[in-house]
């Protein structure tokens, strides 16, 4: 009997073998425009259908003061920190890097009330159940640290002044989990999955020891997978790079998924990481974005795609889909079709 998307979806995160395996399709505004010129598609939402994902996301909307770019910016973050550059940019200060404590707790917080949720159960319940909705928050704050303070200077502050990292992470953690709490209590009756966001890792392994991570990471990732956990969500963490030696931690804190996994990373083997931990967390994604997506034939696609299914699929507890948040613009759309074509042809339990 063919399941529902939302069905499929949950029937994995409980550890269980659905009718097939589910897709994600996360893409980049830049692709989904490229893919829908080359389908003939109407719409995103025609490109969703076409490529079979199951799931579809709400969001809060800003509401909070307009703040004016100074010149070289072209984005500001909701902590004040502008930025410039190709995509997301790199910050063009780091507005508390030699802030002492004091101004640390004095710093322009953003207000929680500046994200509206008045809208989200409703365009929830929109999809009448057909799909696993994904809400709450990004709550990117290992990143936000990263801006506030800069990157060294945040690594030497954990060393001299741990304390003060421990602030800035308590206040901006302090308004995530603020957002998130307001959009649970108004429509976590029409959510499946709280979605968050923080890269972990890189090319080469963890950015950050597992003592590091332990200390000042976790303590505020698992505040976020408590919050979701309270309202009966799942919680999944979007991590880029190769951060196996830290999924223990993760596990231990009860989170449910894991996306997007890629593979090319140190650590990152897909086999091991199946056997390691794959009774214990969800795995989304896994199908190369850059040396197979990007790079790759049709042909080498729908091989390397049966591969996948074939090493992550068996015994439930696995959605593919591309190995990073987004399909990027670069990504040939013939590639991006045999991709879900391939796991809606060989991705059905029992055929596996």
């Amino acid at each position: 009997m063919e399941m529902t998307s939302r069905q499929r979806v949950l029937t994995t995160l409980a550890h269980r073998e659905p009718d097939r395996v589910p897709r994600w399709c996360g893409a980049s505004p830049e692709f989904l425009a490229k893919a829908r010129s080359q389908l003939n598609l109407p719409d995103s939402e025609s490109v969703f259908v076409r490529f079979g994902d199951d799931f579809r996301r709400v969001f809060a909307r800003y509401t909070g003061p307009e703040f004016p770019l100074s010149p070289d910016a072209t984005s500001r973050t909701i902590f004040g920190v502008e930025r410039a550059g190709q995509g997301y940019g790199q910050p063009l200060s780091h507005p508390l890097a030699h802030a002492a404590i004091e101004r640390i707790h004095d710093y322009p917080w953003p207000d929680p009330d500046c994200q509206d949720v008045s809208r989200i159960r409703d365009e929830a319940l929109a999809w009448n159940g057909q799909y696993a909705i994904l809400g709450g928050d990004w709550s990117p704050f290992w990143h936000d640290a990263i801006d506030l303070l800069g990157m060294e200077t945040l690594y030497l502050k954990m060393y001299d002044e741990p304390q003060l990292v421990d602030a800035v992470l308590a206040h901006v953690v302090d308004y995530y989990a603020a957002v998130s709490q307001r959009i649970f209590d108004a429509a976590a009756d029409a959510l499946d999955i709280f979605f968050i966001g923080n890269d972990f890792g890189s090319q080469n392994g963890p950015l950050l020891s597992p003592a590091q991570f332990d200390r000042f990471m976790l303590p505020y990732l698992k505040r976020l997978i408590d919050l979701g956990h309270a309202y009966r969500l799942k919680v999944q963490l979007h991590c880029c790079g190769g951060f196996e030696p830290l999924i223990p931690a993760m596990i231990a804190a009860s989170l449910d998924g894991l996306h997007a996994i890629q593979p090319c990373c140190r650590g990152m083997e897909l086999a091991a990481l199946k056997d390691r931990y794959g009774r214990a967390i969800v795995f989304n994604g896994a199908i190369d974005s850059h040396h197979v997506l990007i790079t790759g034939t049709p042909e080498s696609v729908r091989r390397r795609t049966r591969e996948v299914l074939q090493i992550m699929a068996p015994g439930g507890g696995y959605i593919a889909g591309a190995s990073h948040d987004y399909i990027l613009e670069e990504t040939p759309v013939e590639n991006v079709v045999a991709m879900f074509d391939t796991v809606a042809e060989f991705g059905v339990y029992g055929r596996l």
